[in-house]
Formats: C-alpha cells, sequence, structure tokens
C-alpha cells in the first residue's frame, strides 16, 4: 500500500505494459516492501554508532551525520507543519551544491514527498515547464537563486508555497527550522513509492519527468559503487555535477553516505576551482566530466592532489585521449561509465584494472545491456546499433508519450548508438537523437532554436551540435535574418546574449553563421543532418 495521500505521481506513471522489464539478480537488489531511503542513507548510520563522523561539508558548514540527520528532521517539521506537506506532494528544489541544500532533499524524503530537483542554471521559462508538468505544489530555494522561481511561480498557481534557504530573515527556513524539534518520524513509505522526480530535457525541449522509487534510489547504491567503485567509509568525494543532475546526486551525495563517507560539496567547480578544492580538502574520489579533466589535466602540476585516489568520468563519451592525459598528469586511470537520467545512474562501466581506452565498459553486476539492431533484433559482435539496458531501474515518464520510444519490447532504448567488441565492452559511437552533449550537459536543439527565433532580427534558425576537441561538442546555430539586418560579429555577440538571457546560460550557441536559406523537406521539415554536413 502506498504511502502517499497525494496520488498524482502514481497515477501518472506509464500503464504497467509500457515499463521496461525490472531486472533483481543479485541478492542485495532483494527489497523489503517498506522503504524509505532517508532510513537506509541517514539515520541508520547514528543507529550504528558513526554519527559522529563527519558527512557534508560547504557553504559555510561542516556537519556530522547526526547533524545533518538533525538537520533534515527539522526542515520536514516545517515541510509538514508550517507548510502543510502531506505524502506524494512535489516539492521543487533550488539551489547550488550545499549541505543545506542536501539537507532540504533527506527532508522530502523523510516527509514522503516527491523531490523535483532543478539545475541553478535554469530560467523563469524551463522552471515553469517543470512546476506545471509535475504540479509542484512546494519549493525550498536558496536565497540567491529566488529570483527566477520567483518569476516563474507568478505564472505557475500551482505552485502555492516557496521557502527559502540560506537566508537571514525571520521567515527563512533557517529560522523555522531552528524552532523544531531534531526528532522527525520517517514516513513509512512503500518500497515502490516515487521518490523524486528528475526532470531532462528531450529533442523537442519539452522537459521529460523520470520517475524513480525509493528503493531505486537504494539499488543504484549497490550496484555500481560497490563493483566499480569499491569506496570506503575514509574516502572524502569531490566533483563538479549539480545535485539535481543525477550523476551529482549519485556520486556527491548517495554513493558517499551508502558507505559512510564524506563530500564536500562545492557551489562553484570550475576546473580550477576543483583542483584547489581537492588539494584543500583532501579529498580522495572525484566525479566530473570529460571536459573537466581535459581541462584539469595541465595543471595538475599546480596542486597537491596525493590525496586522490580514484576519478569517475561520466555525462559525456570520455575520448580516448583525454582518458591518457589524465593518466600521464595524474597517474590515475579514469573509471568510465554511461548512465542515464531514465535510469537514474551508470549501468556500463569498469573498475581500474579492467579500463580499456575508447570503450565505456561492461554492463555493471545488476544491469544487463546488449546491442539492438533496426529490427529489435539483437546483433553480433562489432556491429553499431541502439544500446538497450535493464536492470533494477528503468524508465517510468511522468505522464509522456515518449515512453513508447524509450522502452522496446522490455528493454530501455538509451539514445546511443553503441557496439560491443569481442571482449564484451561497449564501445560508444553516437547519439542517436538530436540532442546535443556539449561539457556534459544535455542540450536540444529545438529549445535553443526557440529561443533565438524570439528576437528580432531572426527570421529563421536551426541549431545543431558539432564536434569540438575541448567540449565533445559545441551548439551550433545556423540563422537566416530579416531583412535589412546585418550579420556581423556584433549580431552574434548581440544573439549569444539574448539566449543567455532567455535560457540556462550553457545552452546558448557558441557558434553562429548566417545562411541565405536552410535546407528543408518539401514538407517544410528542417534537415537538421544537412545542417551537420555541411559544418
Amino acid at each position: 500500500m502506498s504511502a502517499h495521500i497525494d496520488t498524482f505521481a502514481r497515477d501518472h506513471l506509464p500503464p504497467a505494459e509500457q515499463w521496461p522489464e525490472l531486472v533483481f539478480d543479485l541478492p542485495e537488489l532483494q527489497f523489503p516492501a517498506r522503504l524509505n531511503c532517508a532510513t537506509e542513507l541517514l539515520d541508520r548510520w547514528p543507529e550504528l554508532g558513526h554519527g559522529k563522523q563527519p558527512c557534508l561539508r560547504g557553504g559555510g558548514v561542516e556537519w556530522t551525520y547526526e547533524q545533518l540527520q538533525a538537520e533534515a528532521n527539522r526542515i520536514a517539521h516545517v515541510l509538514v507543519e508550517d507548510l502543510g506537506v502531506v505524502p506524494g506532494n512535489r516539492v521543487l528544489l533550488r539551489g547550488a551544491n550545499t549541505p543545506q541544500l542536501a539537507a532540504c532533499w533527506f527532508a522530502v524524503m523523510k516527509a514522503g514527498a516527491i523531490a523535483v530537483a532543478t539545475m541553478p542554471l535554469l530560467r523563469a521559462k524551463e522552471l515553469g515547464q517543470v512546476l506545471q508538468k509535475a504540479e509542484v505544489s512546494h519549493a525550498l530555494c536558496d536565497a540567491a537563486l529566488a529570483e527566477e522561481l520567483q518569476a516563474a511561480q507568478a505564472q505557475c498557481p500551482v505552485l502555492k508555497q516557496t521557502l527559502l534557504f540560506r537566508s537571514t530573515a525571520p521567515e527563512g527556513l533557517e529560522a523555522r527550522a531552528a524552532a523544531k524539534p531534531a526528532q522527525f518520524k520517517n514516513v513509512d513509505t512503500a518500497a515502490d513509492d516515487v521518490a523524486l522526480i528528475a526532470f531532462t530535457s528531450g529533442t523537442t525541449g519539452q522537459p521529460k519527468g523520470t520517475m524513480h522509487f525509493h528503493r531505486d534510489v537504494i539499488a543504484i547504491c549497490r550496484c555500481w559503487p560497490p563493483h566499480c567503485l569499491r569506496a570506503e567509509a575514509s574516502d572524502v568525494f569531490i566533483g563538479s555535477p549539480p545535485l539535481a543532475f543525477t550523476f551529482g546526486l549519485g556520486g556527491l551525495l548517495l554513493f558517499p553516505m551508502s558507505v559512510g563517507a564524506s563530500t564536500v560539496l562545492l557551489e562553484k567547480a570550475s576546473p580550477d576551482a576543483l583542483l584547489a578544492a581537492i588539494a584543500q580538502h583532501r579529498a580522495t574520489v572525484c566525479f566530473t566530466a570529460p571536459t573537466s579533466y581535459r581541462a584539469m589535466a595541465p595543471q595538475v602540476g599546480n596542486f597537491d592532489l596525493k590525496s586522490l585516489r580514484k576519478c569517475v568520468s561520466a555525462g559525456e563519451a570520455l575520448p580516448a585521449a583525454t582518458h591518457a592525459l589524465w593518466k600521464q598528469a595524474t597517474g590515475i586511470e579514469l573509471i568510465d561509465g554511461i548512465g542515464a537520467t531514465e535510469l537514474l545512474h551508470i549501468f556500463i562501466s569498469h573498475d581500474e584494472a579492467g579500463a580499456k581506452p575508447g570503450a565505456t565498459g561492461r554492463a555493471v553486476p545488476g544491469y544487463r545491456a546488449c546491442v539492438l539492431g533496426d529490427e529489435g533484433q539483437v546483433l553480433p559482435a562489432g556491429q553499431v546499433g541502439r544500446l538497450a539496458v535493464k536492470g533494477p531501474t528503468g524508465c517510468r515518464y511522468l505522464a509522456d508519450d515518449r515512453q513508447l520510444g524509450y522502452v522496446l519490447n522490455g528493454w530501455n532504448l538509451t539514445g546511443d548508438a553503441y557496439l560491443q567488441d569481442e571482449a564484451g565492452y561497449f564501445v560508444y559511437q553516437a547519439r542517436t537523437d538530436d540532442m546535443i552533449i556539449s561539457g556534459g550537459y544535455n542540450i536540444a536543439g529545438p529549445e535553443v532554436e526557440s529561443a533565438l527565433l524570439a528576437h528580432p532580427a531572426v527570421a529563421e534558425c536551426g541549431v545543431v551540435g558539432v564536434p569540438d576537441e575541448e567540449r565533445g561538442q559545441i551548439v551550433k546555430a545556423f540563422v537566416v535574418l530579416r531583412e535589412g539586418q546585418v550579420g556581423d560579429a556584433a549580431l552574434v555577440k548581440t544573439l549569444q546574449d539574448f539566449v543567455k538571457a532567455t535560457i540556462a546560460p550553457y545552452k546558448y550557441p557558441r557558434a553562429i553563421e548566417f545562411r541565405a536559406t536552410l535546407p528543408r523537406t518539401e514538407t517544410g521539415k528542417l534537415q537538421r543532418f544537412r545542417l551537420k554536413q555541411s559544418s
């Protein structure tokens, strides 16, 4: 029986016949019927006598497991008693990577609500799409990022209450939480109650909400980390991905806490800042994208990185050259992996001993993977096809017809083209759709097109990803101007700044080419493949 009083999430799951096949082969994936992931990841550590050990640092605070538990409990009281949150309500979380944001996430879990974490760079338009799609009723937002959310809330009456944290105001979250008790009885959620809705952008630019259960949160902690990462309680984790990105949620919060380790959460994690923070905090495990490893490699000699022992790369394909560059600079073998928001985290990877330059790895224990042909048949070694995966987690979109395209005969189709070599390693080839992956971010071309088309100088445009040695791909826009406009360098900058102000800045076109016409089909559809060919 679900603990959710608000049944929105369960009501909007895809029909069971559209789900992928779920596989629970490992003994550690046999879950009880009742499970709250906050109990397993946070509350058990003080019970085991581990409560005085360091847990989170950053954002001006350093918390032990006991302190994080107390803070999450107080915030859970605020959610329930002050804001009226009931199990199953969606609570939007907005903030940079800080212990305070992590405490809010655990408070939502404890209250039996559903966390909807959002990237700090999202603008009001994008936040509005998330609010409406998930029918978010409450929000906890870092005071420094309130402006865009408040603009979105004005257009979205479904969002009833917003409370600011990292605020000194008497009505802020900290002031309210300080008056609450440090104990809270977690809601007795079902293992298959939705715990979080993680949003990803599809090729249309319309956000897709991926729904994950409490058991999914624990399942990803019992597959890749013990078999490929093998972290220990003494480890200090650090990295760049936002907690709103499931790569960051797992790598910087769930995985370290699953073994009783600690994490450094950085509000800004540029390559320079990340290297300095590794040295300062004596970090031992690093999570970031290939782009960052490539940028950091030449600077390694300027920092004391002797503490660093494990480095994980995901978010985009790891080029063999970057793999070699990092190993040459540090002596550390990168652990590569591919995951998907739809499956929550990494499902193909390797450990240091099993690394093979140019290959992502093998299926992580708990998961199965193969390469499928156009007719859905399993392809033999060496042939390129669609990567297909199944395991204890899988795609369940929130009220979205695209579920039918992601799941085929029980398999999750990730949208990646791969081949499997004779040794069983999966080797990345390309994306199978028009998604642009730049610097570890997924960017939908049509969304950038929509932003450009809102500028009065633009008549038509097409946006594609083009290869880039540093970022994997960059966003390139082909623009047809309105009559009387001059396509010069000044206009390029004007359009770039316009896009940055309209949608998340990382989505802006780093290259703009002016054209007299764009290639289209007889029915008027833009032929993006021809734009790619001409780049």
